[in-house]
C-alpha cells in the first residue's frame, strides 16, 4: 500500500468567518479518512496558525488546502514560506472566502486566480459543468473509488451559494491565460452578477512551479454533506498533489 501523503487544512479568519468552516473541516477529514484504504491515500493535519507557514514545517504537506481563509492572514515571513512552497511544487486546493485573503497580494491573488469583490444575496442559480470529464470533475467521492456519487451526466445543475464577483475577470488574473475553468454559472438564473455570459466560479491552474484548485462554492454546511461537491474537493486534491 502507498505510503500516505499529508494535507494542511488551514482556516484562519481575520475578517469575516463563515460559519460552515467546522462542516468544511469534517468532510475533508472524512475524505482523508477513506482515501487511507485507496490508491493516493492521504491524512489531515488541520489549524489556524500561521506559524506553521514555514519552509520546514510546509515541506511536510504535498497539499495545503486554503478553508474560507480571509483577510490578512500571513505576514511577509509567513506569505514568502508560502511562495517557496508553491516554487518547489506544492499544491493548493482553496475554498469559498480563500479569494478574500490577503488582498494586499498580488501574487496570492494571481494563485487563487480571481479577488472577491461583492455578491449578492444567496441565491439557487443554475452551473455550467465546462469540463465534466476533467480529473477533478469525475473524481468520486472516496478515492478508493467506491463512492456512491453517480458520474454527472448533465451539464447543468442548480445550486444554492453565494455567487461571487471578482475584482478581475478571473480569465485574465495569469499571464497567458492559463486557468482552465471546470464551472460557470448562468447570470440569467439568479440576480446580481457582474461577469456577462461567462462567470467562472470553479477553475484550476499550473502557477509559478505548483498547481492550485480554487471553487467559489461552500457557503453553506450543506455542500459539505453533497458528494458532488465534495468529490471536486477530493478531485482538487489530487490533482494538486500530482495524481491526475
Amino acid at each position: 500500500m502507498a505510503t500516505p501523503f499529508k494535507i494542511l487544512i488551514f482556516s484562519r479568519t481575520t475578517a469575516y468567518r463563515h460559519e460552515s468552516i467546522p462542516a468544511g473541516i469534517r468532510a475533508l477529514q472524512r475524505l482523508a479518512s477513506a482515501s487511507l484504504s485507496g490508491t493516493h491515500p492521504f491524512t489531515a493535519d488541520d489549524s489556524e496558525d500561521p506559524a506553521l507557514f514555514n519552509p520546514a514545517s510546509l515541506s511536510a504537506y504535498r497539499v495545503i488546502v486554503l478553508l474560507q481563509c480571509s483577510g490578512d492572514i500571513l505576514d511577509d515571513a509567513q506569505l514568502d514560506a508560502l511562495k517557496g512552497y508553491v516554487r518547489s511544487g506544492g499544491g493548493v486546493v482553496a475554498i469559498h472566502c480563500a479569494s478574500f485573503a490577503m488582498q494586499s497580494s498580488e501574487w496570492y491573488g494571481r494563485l487563487i486566480g480571481g479577488v472577491f469583490d461583492n455578491h449578492p444575496d444567496p441565491q439557487p442559480g443554475r452551473l455550467r459543468m465546462l469540463d465534466p470529464s476533467h480529473p477533478i470533475m469525475t473524481c468520486p467521492c472516496s478515492s478508493d473509488g467506491s463512492g456512491t456519487r453517480a458520474v454527472e451526466e448533465a451539464l447543468e445543475r442548480t445550486w444554492v451559494d453565494e455567487w461571487y464577483n471578482f475584482k478581475t475577470h478571473p480569465r485574465t488574473a495569469t499571464v497567458g491565460g492559463n486557468l482552465h475553468v471546470l464551472l460557470s454559472v448562468d447570470e440569467r438564473s439568479y440576480n446580481g452578477g457582474e461577469h456577462g455570459d461567462d462567470h467562472p466560479v470553479a477553475w484550476c491552474q499550473s502557477f509559478d512551479g505548483g498547481r492550485c484548485f480554487y471553487t467559489s462554492l461552500g457557503h453553506f454546511d450543506e455542500a459539505y454533506d453533497d458528494e458532488w461537491f465534495t468529490g471536486q474537493l477530493l478531485g482538487g486534491i489530487l490533482w494538486a498533489a500530482g495524481f491526475a
